[in-house]
């Protein structure tokens, strides 16, 4: 629709906070809204909003991009075999590649392999890396700290087993969205001191404060899809009963000392409940004496890594975020 016309039939885009949000995120979440989907997981059990999240892939992904290689592997984990899959681009040079160890999003409950297939595959295909993505186990079935377990066991894997996986061992990352955020920066807490840890962490909007009440998540506690609601929801599920919220395997920002940490690059969202934590958290590793390079992508909401296929204002951020890592493993 042609934005003249957009703005007459849907009117300005909405501004918040100083903000304004993208005239195709806004038709996009007008569109949603005649759907009645105003939250992701309200009012939802668990199998639903996995059910939910699942069928809305392929609307919002289009068709795979092709790939020299898709293969999915089994890791050895602490509680048995862990899922995850290995995407190699057309016209990759010849290994050792960079690799990126990624951990899907969903609030540790809802996502899956194939729910975030295809922004792998847009990493794969701009950023010069090979991409592993890990299917860790979720709650509620496995709450905090399987999927931390997990993904520590695949980082350390894929560090031991980088030839196997064509990767040079030097320059292996560890990066997720929102709740995979987490987890790549706690992986990189976790691996802190050791003699393998990551070359670097590629944080897209992540949740690093279960505790702290930070202003964006009042400010945006609803209207942009992923609602305040929707957090508690997932949190709840995430910590079982006597897990502290406190803990800084959950809430990093909680860590009193970030030093030593590898470099960072924090991808933000304008409209979202989590851009404040994500902010802080990048500016308490800086203050540490760790590289970090912060980005707010203004106009956008939670979860636009996974929209490049509908959203040409995603597409645009998400080129800027694979261009970030391919120099920051360059």
């Amino acid at each position: 629709m042609r934005p003249a016309l957009q703005s007459r039939v849907l009117g300005p885009p909405p501004r918040l906070d100083g903000l304004e949000l993208a005239p195709d995120i806004q038709m996009m979440l007008r569109l949603a809204a005649l759907e009645g989907e105003f939250s992701l997981v309200e009012g939802r059990t668990v199998e639903q909003a996995r059910a939910e999240n699942l069928a809305g892939v392929p609307v919002v992904c289009g068709p795979p991009r092709p790939m020299a290689r898709v293969e999915n592997m089994a890791i050895p984990g602490p509680a048995g075999e862990i899922g995850a899959r290995l995407y190699v681009a057309l016209g990759a040079p010849k290994p050792p590649q960079p690799l990126l160890v990624y951990y899907h999003g969903g609030g540790w409950v809802i996502g899956n392999l194939e729910t975030h297939d295809g922004l792998c595959r847009f990493l794969a295909e701009h950023s010069g890396c090979r991409v592993l993505s890990i299917d860790y186990r979720l709650a509620p079935e496995h709450p905090f700290p399987a999927a931390l377990e997990d993904a520590v066991a695949a980082f350390a894997w894929a560090a031991e087993n980088a030839a196997e996986l064509g990767a040079d061992p030097a320059r292996i990352a560890v990066g997720g969205d929102s709740a995979g955020g987490n987890l790549a920066a706690a992986v990189c807490l976790q691996t802190r001191g050791d003699g393998s840890r990551p070359a670097m962490q590629l944080l897209l909007y992540p949740a690093t404060d279960v505790v702290g009440e930070q202003a964006s998540r009042e400010t945006f506690a609803e209207g942009f899809l992923l609602t305040r609601n929707d957090m508690n929801w997932f949190e709840n599920h995430y910590l079982p009963n006597g897990a502290e919220a406190g803990d800084p395997r959950i809430s990093m920002m909680q860590t009193p000392d970030l030093s030593g940490l590898p470099p960072a690059y924090i991808a933000t969202a304008g409209f979202d409940p989590l851009r404040d934590e994500g902010e802080v958290y990048a500016e308490r590793m800086r203050e540490a004496g760790v590289k970090v390079a912060l980005q707010r992508h203004s106009s956008l909401i939670h979860g636009f890594a996974n929209l490049t296929a509908i959203s040409p204002s995603s597409r645009t951020s998400m080129l800027e975020v694979a261009g970030a890592l391919r120099m920051g493993l360059s």
